[in-house]
């Protein structure tokens, strides 16, 4: 694990327990999957990557528009395939034929790979990173070493 994925690792380690609320980011009080995301972004860069509109518990569905995985790509890196490794972030895609709207980071890798996530019903979690999971994973990506 690189330095900058251990640093999101811990960060996102304090996030646990966060009660499950759409749109927020705050640790302790509520986040949801890209709050979680954008918490750790700001844990290690001191602010926000973007400002974030409003959006819908259906993203961007309605149009078909993958508008989760182009701001990933406009603020991370995006990572070869191969193993998991802790620190990188994952984007889901939760049924075959949607968008790609769920996010997540790697805890751990290895036999037992583990996950980080805010997940509706159950607030932020640490996962099993299962086969089913796996499955839905569309893309992997690594915080940077530098913003500007």
């Amino acid at each position: 694990m690189t330095g900058r994925g251990c640093d999101a690792v811990a960060i996102a380690r304090k996030w646990l327990g966060t009660p499950y609320r759409h749109q927020a980011s705050t640790p302790g009080a509520g986040s949801d999957c890209l709050g979680l995301i954008r918490g750790i972004w700001r844990g290690l860069y001191g602010r926000e990557p973007e400002a974030v509109p409003a959006y819908s518990m259906d993203w961007s569905e309605p149009q078909g528009e993958e508008r989760l995985w182009q701001a990933a790509r406009r603020h991370l890196i995006e990572t070869a395939p191969g193993p998991v490794v802790p620190g990188e972030v994952l984007l889901f895609r939760m049924r075959g034929g949607s968008v790609a709207k769920h996010l997540g980071i790697v805890s751990e890798a290895g036999a037992c790979p583990r996950f980080i996530h805010a997940y509706s019903g159950h607030g932020v979690v640490e996962s099993p990173l299962s086969a089913p999971w796996l499955r839905r994973v569309v893309s992997r990506f690594e915080f940077p070493q530098e913003v500007s």
